[in-house]
């Protein structure tokens, strides 16, 4: 007989349907193996799928809900809109429950819920950030087909990670964040070589006035519509770079120029020197609800 697992999509980072990014959540993933949930994401064919694996409520309570997450190549040790989206899931089943824990590959990581603009709004708070190479404006015009002038020059191109490794590109406009159209097989054969998996290209223009900063990620596969792993590094690296201050939250959008408008939460806390309590937040919609057979 065929295996029926329930699932939800869910559109992350917006509080409007059909934007976001999307996000496929299998409610109970018992039993499968590595290769079955590889192949169940490369069906959903989605940014990413998560699978849940509920424990004893003990082992919860100490530990979180053990969650992993599948992108249609591999899994990831961490994602921030599959950690929010699958978090909002969870939060349904509880609802009285204001904090859901996550037991990720990279460890426990907690999402805080309150109420904002009539909806649940999710918070995580990320790892502490690592911050990594710094890498020359000549090499990155060269991988992406922007001219010198295009990059600022007064803020560096570092690598920042709280889970995956992004390197933060910062662009002199909107207008050349919008123009942007690299080549993935160039910038791949040149972050094969740094300790970056990707660029995060970021504008300190937005199209929206209450927008602070505007981002694009574009990988293998097109671009993401909202990368919540780069948007918390962003949010260290801006607060770094005296880009914006200390604990002031700010909106990052992303997805704007492939229409798939995201709306994303960051913050960032500073002690002694050092850039702590890494926070992305935003809302989540349910999209569909359905089984997959096989």
């Amino acid at each position: 007989m065929p295996r029926a697992l329930s699932f939800v999509t869910l559109d992350v980072f917006t509080s409007a349907p059909l934007e976001g990014n999307q996000l496929a959540v299998f409610i109970d993933a018992k039993g499968l193996t590595d290769p079955e949930m590889q192949a169940i994401a490369r069906e959903m064919n989605l940014s990413e799928s998560t699978f849940i694996f509920r424990r004893d409520s003990a082992v919860e309570r100490e530990r979180g809900v053990r969650v992993r997450i599948f992108t249609v190549d591999e899994e990831l040790p961490f994602a921030g809109h599959p950690t929010l989206g699958t978090a909002m899931v969870l939060r349904e089943e509880s609802p009285g429950s204001n904090t859901i824990y996550l037991d990720l590959n990279v460890g426990k990581i907690p999402v805080e819920f309150t109420r904002r603009d009539g909806l649940p709004f999710g918070q995580m708070t990320q790892r502490d950030p690592e911050f990594g190479q710094k890498h020359s404006r000549e090499d990155v015009a060269r991988v992406t087909g922007l001219s010198l002038g295009d990059i600022a020059d007064d803020v560096p191109i570092q690598t920042v990670s709280t889970g995956n490794a992004f390197a933060m590109v910062p662009l002199k406009s909107l207008a050349v964040l919008q123009k942007l159209a690299p080549a993935w097989s160039q910038m791949n054969t040149y972050l094969s070589k740094t300790d970056a998996k990707f660029f995060y290209f970021v504008s300190r223009q937005a199209s929206e006035p209450e927008a602070k900063l505007q981002a694009r990620m574009i990988f293998s596969r097109g671009e993401d519509p909202a990368t919540g792993s780069a948007a918390g590094p962003c949010a260290a690296w801006a607060v770094e770079n005296g880009i914006i201050a200390p604990d002031e939250e700010v909106l990052v959008l992303q997805g704007v120029e492939i229409h798939r408008t995201s709306r994303i939460y960051v913050s960032a806390g500073k002690i002694d020197n050092k850039i702590v309590n890494i926070r992305v937040g935003g809302h989540a919609i349910e999209v569909t609800r359905g089984e997959l057979s096989f």
